[in-house]
């Protein structure tokens, strides 16, 4: 059975659907920052060396051990020569509406 194939399987079930949601805004921002480091051929090393920040605290944020705040999301960018933007979107309907 393929990945997509088991998550698909996985998210019939309502609970996991539900924990799956609950870590996407997480997921992002991990995936936002591996994707935006790599787009500047940065290592770990050297991202740590432009922003003061440990390298262990920035492998860290892009496993997911760690949650940042926006203070250091925007330091992270800095050092990328980048802007740190954040957006709210609409969620799909099939999601249903959360209060």
């Amino acid at each position: 059975m393929k990945l997509r194939e088991y998550k698909e399987k996985k998210m019939q079930d309502p609970d996991f659907a539900n924990a799956y949601a609950e870590i996407q805004p997480e997921m992002n921002i991990i995936r936002a920052l591996i994707e935006a480091r790599a787009s500047q051929n940065m290592t770990q090393k050297e991202l740590s060396e432009k922003t003061g920040i440990a390298q262990t605290e920035i492998s860290k944020l892009e496993n997911g051990f760690r949650n940042p705040s926006i203070k250091l999301l925007q330091r992270l960018a800095d050092g990328m020569g980048m802007v740190l933007d954040i957006t709210f979107i609409p969620k799909k309907s099939s999601e249903g509406t959360k209060q």
